[in-house]
């Protein structure tokens, strides 16, 4: 991993987020975004939108720092969806993916003083064939909340993913080989993901 001499800042309130980038940077800020998250029928546009949103909006508090935005926005052809944010409409989710192959796009986007660059990460998913009990047992808990499409790939003691084409990092909601590049675009020389992940070492972004 490596340091840099500016500020850099993650302008999200994710933990998995955060816990990712440390796998890239040892030093970092947290400050959230605070925006009207907007979609379209267009979810790879929406998700580079947002994570751009997102960072010019902190990065007019941080004048000089290097701001990380991003957004995860799971589709399944016909509709987006979000973070449920309560049980019943991550119930509902749930049940709708359930079995299905769908599309989780990341946004990316990093704002400096240099400018501002963007990029998206995109994979295919299939959730599994949960049924009613498993979904109300696993909502209880509390987990999905907070998650776009109301799950996390990395709830291995709840198996609700059964394949996966793409990066694991990106479904978690933050791809970091690819931002990793992206940082280098602002000077910020960054750490390889997989000497703290050794998941990323196979990622096919990589």
């Amino acid at each position: 991993m490596a340091s840099v001499a500016r500020p850099d800042v993650l302008a999200s309130a994710s933990p998995r987020r955060r816990d990712l980038l440390k796998a890239l940077l040892d030093e970092f800020a947290v400050d959230p975004a605070d925006i009207h998250e907007r979609t379209t029928d267009d979810p790879r546009a929406d998700a580079r939108r947002l994570a751009r949103e997102k960072a010019s909006a902190v990065a007019r508090r941080h004048p000089g720092a290097v701001v990380i935005g991003a957004d995860t926005i799971v589709h399944d052809g016909e509709r987006a969806y979000g973070k449920p944010g309560d049980a019943e409409t991550a119930t509902a989710m749930l049940r709708a993916l359930r079995g299905k192959t769908h599309l989780v796009v990341t946004g990316l986007a990093v704002v400096s003083a240099s400018g501002a660059a963007s990029e998206i990460s995109t994979s295919q998913v299939t959730l599994a064939e949960l049924d009613d009990d498993a979904i109300a047992d696993y909502v209880a808990g509390g987990r999905p909340l907070d998650k776009a499409g109301a799950y996390a790939i990395q709830d291995e003691d709840v198996p609700t993913v059964t394949a996966l084409e793409g990066c694991y990092c990106s479904v978690m909601g933050l791809p970091l080989w690819r931002l990793r590049a992206l940082l280098a675009t602002a000077g910020v020389v960054a750490g390889e993901p997989h000497h703290a992940l050794p998941r990323c070492e196979g990622c096919p972004e990589r």
